[in-house]
């Protein structure tokens, strides 16, 4: 199917190019043909999409969707523009926890679809409707009783679960009854006093009463009332939660006894949380070690048949050969990852007065070493003085080193800066290392840190997805925090904050994310 008259560019109904100029809406838009294939595709909707593929033409348009959403919508979709000659959704898209709105309208034989961001009023609309369903969730399975009535007729129109089996009645007969038929004859009239008087704000702070309660098998209760007015489906309502206290004063004996239990349990759990913490740490040893002696094995089997046996393989044999010495040099690289991420939060650093300049001047000099053909300029002061472990502090600064090295592989003019100035926080240090690389979408600068997250492809630029999470690792040992910042086509900066000076104290959440 050819391109609509109305988007030729021959025709009347459109100025020359009339496509091309459709690349700058800031809506996407696609042409369909009778049998849904994409005929014409803009950038924007592309974008919206989240489609890897550079051009969508000859697809089938619900091949083109995230499959949740072709399976959700296709459908549905299909029988109405039978029926009408338009037809839109709005779909969520749990990645990206966007809305987009798609919209359908016929154009000779086939249709034109509209994509765009849903706007605020759809995002509040969905918002509310979870909060809604969600408070009812939390209404029904809440272990206290609970109900609402409205307080000009005093009917009582909701009532959870746990209601049910406290009264012991029925849900329907429930719903039928008025508030004072859950109160002893007379005190009712006088709790309903206070809840007015307190509603008409005569009252401050909590509102809770105690009083009695009058199950369906005649037993009365001493109860704590609390309530507070709401808005329940448009009712102007109160909400009462219910506490049986008659026999508290019997359990507080057993409430200690229960108390001094959980104090034994946890110092329990703390020598096996120990115990744990030195086995994971025995254990990573032994398998890191394992591992090495297996991989430096088959990286000697490799280079010795390279190296004896080059003369008698073909192109292909040669090929497999270099292919297995770079699988084991990144499974070595990986492993190596791995244990110091797995043993930073089981060591103490030491802090001690360093100069990171000399130790970053040597880890680009080894990196040159790696790779002789690069020219990269690496910016940095003369000193940069702080107080840390120069032991993690040099494992952080090889990520980050790597990191930048890495991402500006594909730069004729590649440039790395080092940094470090005050923090906002007194007695604090921003560590920066900013490169000119291929940067990332800011979007997903929440992942960078987090173990095994790539932002990029392994084809283009090899990793395991480590070197972040121990740069976080370390930082949360010297009591900092890191983030990252980039713009398109400007690189990234990587920061790194560390408490100075002084003893450094390990953080708890840091020794438990091991």
């Amino acid at each position: 199917m050819e391109a609509p008259e109305w988007l030729r560019p021959e025709s009347a109904c459109a100025p020359p190019r009339a496509w091309e100029a459709l690349e700058f809406s800031s809506d996407g838009i696609m042409v369909l043909d009778e049998a849904s294939v994409i005929v014409q595709c803009n950038g924007r909707a592309l974008e919206l999409l989240q489609c890897a593929l550079p051009n969508v033409s000859g697809c089938d348009f619900w091949d083109a969707v995230p499959a949740e959403i072709a399976e959700q919508y296709q459908d549905a979709t299909d029988e109405a523009l039978r029926l009408s000659p338009a037809h839109s959704f709005v779909a969520h898209q749990e990645f990206e926890n966007t809305s987009v709105e798609y919209t359908f309208r016929r154009q000779g034989p086939g249709c034109v679809v509209n994509l765009k961001e849903a706007g605020a009023t759809e995002r509040l609309k969905r918002q509310l409707d979870n909060s809604k369903r969600y408070n009812q969730l939390i209404f029904e399975a809440n272990p206290n009783a609970m109900w609402v009535f409205d307080l000009a007729s005093l009917q009582i129109f909701a009532v959870n679960q746990a209601s049910i089996k406290f009264y012991g009645t029925a849900r329907k007969r429930f719903l039928s009854m008025g508030f004072d038929a859950l109160f002893p004859d007379g005190e009712g009239a006088e709790v309903l006093r206070s809840l007015r008087a307190d509603k008409d704000g005569n009252q401050a702070g909590p509102h809770l009463l105690l009083c009695k309660q009058r199950k369906m098998n005649g037993q009365q209760v001493l109860v704590e009332l609390a309530w507070s007015a709401i808005d329940w489906d448009d009712h102007q309502a109160i909400l009462v939660s219910i506490a049986d206290v008659s026999e508290r004063h019997l359990t507080d004996n057993a409430l200690r006894r229960v108390n001094a239990e959980l104090t034994q349990t946890l110092a329990l759990r703390h020598v096996e949380l120990q115990t744990a913490r030195k086995d994971l740490l025995a254990f990573t040893q032994a398998v890191s070690s394992d591992l090495q002696d297996s991989l430096h094995a088959a990286h000697g089997f490799a280079a010795k048949l390279a190296e004896k046996y080059s003369s008698v393989l073909d192109n292909a044999g040669r090929h497999y050969v270099s292919r297995i010495q770079i699988s084991i040099r990144q499974l070595t690289k990986l492993v190596d990852d791995l244990r110091t991420l797995a043993q930073l939060p089981l060591r103490l650093p030491a802090a001690e007065n360093i100069d990171l300049a000399p130790l970053c001047h040597a880890l680009v000099a080894d990196l040159r070493k790696r790779n002789p053909g690069r020219e990269v300029t690496v910016e940095m002061e003369s000193s940069l003085p702080l107080v840390g472990s120069k032991e993690f502090l040099l494992t952080a600064m090889a990520c980050l080193l790597e990191n930048a090295w890495k991402f500006t592989a594909k730069k004729t003019e590649a440039w790395i800066g080092i940094d470090l100035s005050p923090g906002t926080v007194p007695g604090e240090l921003v560590l920066r290392v900013a490169d000119n690389g291929a940067g990332f979408d800011a979007a997903y600068e929440g992942k960078l840190f987090t173990a095994f997250q790539r932002l990029h492809s392994s084809v283009d630029f090899p990793g395991n997805g480590l070197g972040l999470a121990i740069v976080k690792r370390v930082a949360q040992m010297h009591g900092g925090r890191v983030w990252a910042e980039s713009s398109e086509q400007a690189g990234a900066s990587f920061f790194m904050t560390l408490a100075q000076p002084a003893a450094l104290a390990v953080p708890e959440d840091a020794r438990a994310d091991a």
